[in-house]
C-alpha cells in the first residue's frame, strides 16, 4: 500500500447511502465530522438489477460521488484496484461481495466489506480463504457496534465481568437477503461487540412484528437480540455485568458511528491493524444463518465448532472496538 499522506481509497457499489455518507465524511474538510487522512478518488457503481434498493439508487449516488466530490467513475473492480490504496466495498447487496472480492483481492490491497459480510458461511469462509491466499487483509461490520456508548460500556471494567448482553434494533426483511442478512446484522454485531465469540446454540422466536433471537455461548452467558418490524425504529442495547448493567443509547453521543468506523477504518489503511478479526466476523454470519434455520423450524440450531470459544470482548487482543 502507497504510504502517502492522504491515502487514496476506492469504493466499490455505488448503491447504499453508506457510499454517500463515507465519501462526504473523507473527502469534505469542511464537514463537522470531517475523517482526515484519506479521500475517495475512484469508484465502480455496480448494482443489482433484481434488487430495487440496488437498482433504483446506484445511479443518483454515482452522479452524487462524480459531480460534487470529483470521484473518478469506472468500469470494473479491477480498474478501482490499480488506482487506489485501499478499499471500501460498499455494494448493498451481500450475494454480490464474493463475487466482488473475488475480483480485486489479487491486487493485495486492504479490502473493508459493509456489512454483511456475506449471505451465506460458504461465502464467508470462501472470502477469508481467498483473503488468506493473496494476503489481503479484510475487516466486515456494521458501523453500529462502534456507536461510543456501546464501546464505552463494553470497555468499563464498573461492576465486573460481563455475563450478557440484549440488543434491540430496527430487523427489516428482504427476499433478496435472507432473513437476519439485511437489518438484523446490526444488532447481531452490537451483541457480538459485548459478548465475543463463542456462541454454541442460537434460538429464535419470530411473528410478524418482531423477532427474539437468543444466543446460548460456550461459558453459559446468554446474550439476546430483539429486531423490530413496528414501532421502535432505533439502535440500543443493555450489558449486563456481575454487579451492574450498563445502557448504551446508540444515538447519545455527539459523533456518529459512521465516522467512529471510518476513523478506525483509516486507522488500520494507514498501518494498524483492523479493529474487527475476520474470525469473529465468519461467527456472526453463521449466527445469522443459524438464527435464520430458527426462524423457521422454532428450535435451536448449533453453530458448530468456533476458532475461539469462550473469549469475551474484555479478553479480545485489541480491547477497544475503536
Amino acid at each position: 500500500m502507497q504510504m502517502n499522506s492522504v491515502l487514496r481509497i476506492g469504493m466499490i457499489g455505488l448503491d447504499t447511502s453508506h457510499a454517500v455518507d463515507f465519501t462526504e465524511l473523507l473527502n469534505d474538510p469542511n464537514h463537522r465530522h470531517h475523517v482526515p487522512g484519506a479521500r475517495v478518488t475512484v469508484a465502480f457503481p455496480g448494482g443489482s438489477p433484481d434488487f430495487e434498493l440496488s437498482a433504483g439508487r446506484v445511479e443518483g449516488f454515482t452522479e452524487t460521488l462524480q459531480s460534487k466530490h470529483r470521484v473518478e467513475i469506472v468500469d470494473t473492480p479491477e480498474a478501482v484496484a490499480e488506482r487506489c490504496d485501499a478499499i471500501l466495498l460498499e455494494s448493498v447487496d451481500g450475494r454480490v461481495h464474493l463475487e466482488q472480492f473475488r475480483r480485486i483481492a489479487p491486487y493485495g490491497k486492504p479490502v473493508f466489506i459493509d456489512k454483511p459480510l456475506a449471505v451465506s458461511s460458504r461465502d464467508a469462509e470462501e472470502i477469508a480463504r481467498l483473503a488468506e491466499q493473496h494476503g489481503v487483509e479484510v475487516m466486515s461490520c456494521s458501523a453500529v457496534r462502534f456507536a461510543q456508548t456501546l464501546t464505552e460500556a463494553v470497555a468499563s471494567e464498573e461492576g465486573g465481568a460481563i455475563i450478557g448482553a440484549d440488543c434491540y434494533g430496527p430487523m427489516d426483511l428482504q427476499l433478496t437477503q435472507p432473513g437476519l442478512f439485511w437489518y438484523g446484522v446490526h444488532t447481531v454485531d452490537m451483541l457480538f461487540a459485548a459478548m465475543g465469540t463463542g456462541c454454541i446454540r442460537v434460538q429464535a422466536h419470530t411473528n410478524d412484528d418482531d423477532d427474539l433471537i437468543v444466543g446460548t455461548w460456550a461459558d453459559g452467558r446468554i446474550g439476546t437480540i430483539r429486531g423490530n418490524r413496528r414501532g421502535n425504529r432505533r439502535f440500543g442495547a443493555w450489558v449486563h455485568r456481575e454487579k451492574k448493567t450498563l445502557y448504551a443509547d446508540v444515538y447519545a453521543s455527539d459523533k456518529p458511528y459512521y465516522a467512529l468506523l471510518l476513523e478506525s477504518i483509516v486507522g488500520w489503511f494507514a498501518g494498524g491493524r483492523p479493529a474487527v478479526d475476520l474470525r469473529e466476523t465468519l461467527e456472526v454470519v453463521r449466527f445469522m444463518e443459524a438464527a435464520n434455520e430458527s426462524r423457521v423450524t422454532g428450535q435451536p440450531v448449533s453453530l458448530g465448532a468456533s476458532p475461539a470459544f469462550g473469549q469475551p470482548a474484555a479478553a479480545r487482543e485489541g480491547g477497544s472496538l475503536s
